[in-house]
């Protein structure tokens, strides 16, 4: 009788270690099945956000057809999606800059060095949607240069989006937390942040 107490207890015990073992391993294995998962999702927001049609080539009619999506923060100048620069008072009711406007020019790179960092943000979005730059920004997404940047690149869904994210002040064109790398060139596309200055007391 006593053996067979003995034995009844071992075998409850067994048991429940056999379901404990078998929930810890479901456990962890749906665990790592999920982080799969996130990183499989986040790749592949990545990707698709090389997945987009060209930039229409915009003759003018198009700019009086199509809602346009723009930088709206410009205080004097406004970059649409098809790489206008305008000003405020030339941008059309659907949002896009009016390229019947003398002064509204495409993909413009006056103020940007050849590092791509530029000293006016239009300027940088707008010369960062130049379809020769998508090959820097893929590459930029895939070494994931910045971690603030890629919050923003994990939400982004084509071209025009992510040259907006790009250009926003981030932590490459800061140095010490509290003053820009360069006064005047604050705002970069590329890969190479612009150059430290000199600290001066």
């Amino acid at each position: 009788m006593l053996c067979h107490k003995v034995f009844r207890q071992r075998w409850v015990l067994g048991v429940i270690f056999i379901c404990s073992l078998l929930y810890f391993l479901a456990t962890t294995f749906s665990k790592r099945s999920d982080l799969v998962l996130e990183e499989y999702a986040s790749k592949k927001t990545l990707r698709q956000a090389f997945e987009w049609n060209p930039l229409p080539d915009s003759p003018q009619n198009d700019s009086q057809t199509r809602f346009c999506r723009n930088s709206e923060q410009g205080k004097s100048l406004i970059v649409d999606d098809k790489g206008y620069v305008c000003r405020r008072e030339d941008i059309l009711p659907n949002r896009c800059c009016d390229v019947k406007h003398g002064l509204v020019t495409r993909f413009v790179c006056e103020s940007c060095a050849p590092n791509g960092c530029c000293s006016i943000y239009e300027h940088c979005v707008s010369c960062c949607l130049q379809p020769d730059k998508q090959p820097l920004l893929q590459r930029i997404l895939k070494e994931g240069l910045d971690e603030t940047f890629q919050v923003f690149a994990a939400e982004v869904k084509d071209q025009f989006e992510l040259c907006l994210a790009k250009c926003r002040t981030s932590s490459r064109s800061v140095q010490h937390e509290n003053s820009y790398r360069h006064p005047k060139v604050k705002y970069c596309y590329g890969d190479k942040p612009p150059d430290l200055q000199v600290v001066t007391s």
